[in-house]
């Protein structure tokens, strides 16, 4: 049986092979795209939406108009805003409609899967694909010792703060700047 700190140091290597396997393109893509849009929404179903939150969270602290969808707070899309989608199937009812929606709207769409081929993937403008398997282990070119969709989504959730870390890089900011945008009623 092994110990909780060796499964981390396997869980660690995991994630430090998926690095390798993100295009740099498809990232730097989705950075301007950022960067042109007015508002910037994020879905995502499970795990994959707590990821996202903590995305919004950092954009926020670097004062872009970001927003998840269904919060009672988030603004509505307009033609040219960015709605970015986490989902490793792509394949999730509630965020196809989401997609579908945008579209019609006029929006960009930016799809962080496993699968780009599926039905959001399709929809999307943007495309970034993140190595792991689906919570079922059906899709997917990239084994695991984890349960689900786990890799796929602390993959997500680094990828996204390295698109953070990308973004301050290009605006000139730094910690102590989005310090100031940080909550101070807690």
């Amino acid at each position: 049986m092994k110990t909780t700190t060796e499964y981390l140091t396997e869980i660690v290597q995991e994630l430090s092979q998926t690095v390798h396997l993100i295009s740099e393109s498809e990232a730097d893509a989705l950075v301007e795209q950022i960067l042109k849009a007015k508002k910037v929404f994020v879905a995502g179903a499970g795990r994959s939406g707590f990821m996202g939150k903590s995305f919004v969270m950092r954009m926020m602290h670097m004062g872009i108009d970001a927003y998840i969808v269904g919060e009672t707070v988030t603004a509505n899309l307009e033609k040219d805003d960015l709605l970015i989608i986490g989902s490793g199937s792509g394949e999730t009812k509630t965020l196809v409609a989401i997609a579908e929606k945008a579209k019609s709207i006029g929006g960009t769409i930016a799809a962080i899967t496993i699968s780009p081929n599926s039905t959001i993937g399709e929809l999307a403008d943007i495309v970034v694909k993140l190595p792991g398997v689906t919570k079922d282990q059906s899709e997917g070119d990239y084994k695991t010792i984890q349960p689900m969709g786990s890799l796929f989504e602390q993959t997500m959730l680094l990828f996204y703060d390295a698109l953070i870390l990308s973004f301050m890089d290009k605006k000139g900011l730094d910690s102590n700047k989005m310090y100031g945008k940080h909550a101070n009623l807690e």
